[in-house]
């Protein structure tokens, strides 16, 4: 029987993006901030409807440049509730803008941003071997140690749930159903891909 990917793929959007970067093991702090927004932007949405949206977002978001979004004023914040191209909810833009404040002082100590995050996992990829989407948890006691260490550094939409989806894009966890090819790649080769 030839093996199936994951069951949430929804569109063609969703399976490049899973065929191609959610579980892959992600190291580069800028890219691990945008990831964590993200995943604090879908909070009440589907993965479907951000990823869709993430071109608007680099460009809303000066490319998820910290020090800039750290600056932002009230007129940026004005502009960010105006554009359609994003979810405009205050709450999400102003989060946004207070985790990349949080997010600088983490990024600049030895090992970054990518060092604190991996910690939680022991600096390598926790391998599942689940069959159905059913066993898939939505928090797990490292997600939760996880929120609770974002949220002491003043982080906001960082909650275990949304931490457990960004330790699963991030490639921190391993949740391809063993059924998937990719499951296999990545539990083969965890710190080449």
């Amino acid at each position: 029987m030839k093996s199936a990917p994951c069951p949430w793929p929804r569109n063609a959007l969703d399976l490049a993006y899973h065929d191609t970067e959610w579980g892959v093991p992600l190291h580069d702090d800028p890219a691990l901030f945008e990831l964590l927004i993200l995943e604090g932007a879908q909070a009440g949405l589907s993965w479907s409807t951000i990823l869709a949206k993430r071109e608007n977002y680099r460009r809303a978001f000066d490319q998820f440049d910290a020090e800039k979004i750290a600056r932002y004023n009230a007129r940026k914040v004005a502009a960010l509730l105006a554009d359609a191209g994003i979810v405009r909810n205050r709450l999400k833009i102003a989060a946004t803008i207070g985790n990349a404040r949080a997010y600088l002082p983490l990024h600049a100590e030895p090992g970054g941003f990518d060092r604190f995050l991996w910690s939680f996992v022991g600096g390598k990829p926790i391998v599942n071997h689940r069959r159905h989407r059913d066993a898939v948890p939505t928090r797990t006691p490292e997600s939760d140690a996880l929120s609770k260490a974002l949220l002491a550094r003043g982080f906001k939409f960082v909650g275990t749930t949304i931490c457990y989806a960004f330790m699963q894009a991030s490639g921190m966890v391993n949740d391809h159903l063993v059924t998937c090819p990719r499951h296999a790649a990545y539990a083969a080769h965890p710190s080449d891909s």
